[in-house]
């Protein structure tokens, strides 16, 4: 099966490259050589590949930029996604698409599931809701995958940020009252490539709105804390900083966070079986591999 790989450069696009399984055939396509909210590139590419399923993994990702750069966020996250899922269905062929939690506003304190009210507060994730609706009004066998605070070896990501910081301070604050599942970049592409591969098997698959995150639910103070426990262990870091726990509102930034992102994964467990992962076993991995690549 002929797939197409939008983003292929980004954290979870990359991955998706890492571990094609067997019976597809992936065509990847980053940022620069196929933008995807230029209509004459995306119909370049789609004559070019003829594609039987696409998995998009483009976005703007810039939170806070996204707050000043508006114009670029929609074009992107929303257009762009447009021009995909019509492009998709004028071939008949369904569309993956990554999506995130910042779809709702943050205040709830259940685990949010797909079908709860949506309420972005900012413009990335008022951006990426509009990419949803895109998708959902423009093809009619489509499947958005929502996930949370992303990370991986390849790209940029908090677990990275925290072991720069990590290596020049002796000291640093984390926010400690917003909270989500960390989720690793390779867990997500592997969780696609199983939905691609019932949809290869069985021409058919649930479409829809699924959530898909790390378990279990912790803060970014949380989170900090074991990436430093675990550098330090492997490594990465002479010895683990001093971390402090502070509010949000002692660290303000342009794009308000959701204080609450915890998803609810039960539809697609039930569906097809996948449960999320532990995020501190994927944080090891995605450790080992940064370690690597420094001793190369």
């Amino acid at each position: 099966m002929r797939v197409l790989v939008t983003g292929a450069q980004g954290q979870v696009g990359y991955e998706l490259l890492q571990r094609v399984p067997d019976g597809f055939a992936v065509f990847g396509y980053g940022s620069q050589d196929l933008d995807i909210s230029n209509a004459d590139q995306v119909r370049a590419v789609f004559k070019a590949v003829k594609p039987e399923l696409v998995i998009n993994a483009a976005a703007y990702t810039a939170v806070d930029k996204a707050e000043s750069d508006a114009e670029r966020a929609y074009a992107v996250n929303s257009d762009g996604v447009g021009l995909l899922a019509a492009a998709a269905e004028n071939l008949g062929i369904p569309l993956l698409h990554i999506s995130t939690d910042y779809v709702f506003s943050g205040d709830g304190d259940k685990p949010y599931t797909p079908e709860d009210v949506t309420h972005p507060t900012g413009v990335y994730g008022l951006s990426k809701l509009a990419g949803e609706k895109q998708l959902s009004e423009q093809c009619s066998r489509h499947l958005v995958l929502r996930t949370s605070w992303v990370f991986g070896a390849h790209g940029n990501n908090f677990v990275k940020t925290m072991l720069r910081l990590g290596s020049d301070r002796d000291t640093l604050s984390i926010v400690a009252d917003q909270h989500g599942g960390p989720t690793s970049a390779g867990s997500i592409a592997e969780t696609l490539w199983a939905l691609a591969s019932v949809f290869r098997r069985d021409g058919r698959l649930g479409w829809g709105v699924y959530h898909y995150s790390g378990a279990p639910a912790c803060s970014w103070y949380d989170f900090a804390k074991e990436i430093f426990t675990q550098a330090a262990d492997l490594g990465l870091l002479e010895k683990s900083p001093n971390v402090n726990a502070i509010t949000t509102a002692e660290y303000p930034t342009p794009a308000k966070r959701p204080m609450w992102s915890v998803l609810d994964c039960e539809k697609l467990v039930d569906a097809h079986g996948l449960v999320p992962k532990n995020w501190v076993q994927e944080l090891q991995t995605v450790l080992r591999q940064l370690g690597e690549r420094q001793s190369v």
